[in-house]
Order: structure tokens, then sequence, then C-alpha cells
């Protein structure tokens, strides 16, 4: 899937509707959507703990908070893409603090041709995102099966009298021979015995 195909959902934190509704103009629907808006870092947290968004853009100073500990946190805990939008004369020391943990910064005021930039490294860090998760999910699917024929070999062994080697020969003699997953064998073996 190409990136023109794909949309981004969009958390906006900012204590100013003027912020919000001057970004939320430069976003085209076609590639931006859902757009969710937020005027406090407890309003965006309750956001997040409801739903994942691709990105969340956080317009500094915030009521309750600064907002750098917030952008830290979704950062290390979400999978979403970050901006953090600071006065210039904090920007460089904010940065600083910030960037190890991911978090894009960009000193306010700014141009919209450097919003529309830091969108698009914005896409690119979401696209890694997402193929960090896909990678995550095999890991976890390639561990649930080991567990599995663990499980199948085990009640072999108890059932059968089978040696380890043996049990494990035999689940894999069984899915080549018949041409179907090790997890198929074991799932059979597990509700033929329990």
């Amino acid at each position: 899937m190409s990136l023109r195909e794909r949309f981004y959902s969009i958390l906006i934190v900012s204590a100013t509707d003027s912020f919000t509704s001057a970004f939320a103009d430069l976003l085209p629907e076609t590639k931006y959507y859902p757009i969710h808006n937020v005027t406090s870092v407890s309003a965006a947290k309750r956001a997040l703990a409801e739903k994942t968004f691709d990105f969340v853009i956080i317009n500094a100073p915030l009521p309750d908070d600064v907002g750098t500990r917030f952008a830290i946190d979704t950062c290390t805990t979400k999978p979403s893409a970050v901006l953090l939008l600071v006065k210039s004369d904090v920007h460089s020391g904010i940065h600083d603090k910030v960037a190890e943990y991911g978090v894009f910064t960009l000193p306010k005021p700014t141009s919209k041709p450097t919003m529309l930039h830091a969108l698009n490294w914005m896409e690119s860090a979401r696209e890694r995102l997402r193929q960090f998760e896909r990678k995550s999910l095999s890991i976890e699917e390639k561990m649930a099966e080991i567990r599995l024929v663990n499980k199948a070999k085990w009640i072999l062994i108890s059932e059968l009298s089978m040696s380890e080697p043996d049990a494990h020969r035999y689940i894999e003699k069984q899915a080549m021979d018949r041409c179907i997953a090790k997890r198929t064998i074991a799932e059979e073996i597990i509700k033929t015995y329990t």
C-alpha cells in the first residue's frame, strides 16, 4: 500500500482554538482523518486511553502541563509519531530533552511549508513503527506456535510414553506428510487427548 492510499488519525493537543483551526485547515481530509482535538494533557491522556492515534501534535504549553513529559510518555508507550511545538526561545533545550525518545520538535511560530514537511517526516516515522508492529506480531505468533507444539509433545510423552525427541519427530513428520502446519497437528493432538 502506498502512502497516498493511507489515512492518518491525528490527536491535536492545544489550549488555543486558533492553533487547532489553523492546523486543521492545512490538513487534507483525504489523508488525515479523523482529527480529534483536546485542550489539555489530561484530556489527551483520556483520548489515548480510548483510541490509538497515528500522530499526536502538541502545542505547548498547555493549561495543566508544559507537555514534554506527555510527549515522551506517548512516544515510549504508544505507536504514535509525536510532534511537540514549543516557543523558539526554549526549543533547543526541550529538543535536547525529548529527541532521544523519538519526539519531533518545531519552534513556534512556524510556517505552513515547515509544518507540511514535519507531517511528511511523521508519516515516515509512523510507517516504520508499523513495520516494527508487524514484526512483533509475527514473533508473538511464532512463540504461540512453539508453546502449542510443546504442549502437544508433553501430551504425547505422557499419554503414549514417547520420548521428547520421538514426540518432536512425530509432530514434524505428521506436518510434512500431510502438508499442514505443525500448529495444526499440535491442535489435533491436544483436542484428541484432552
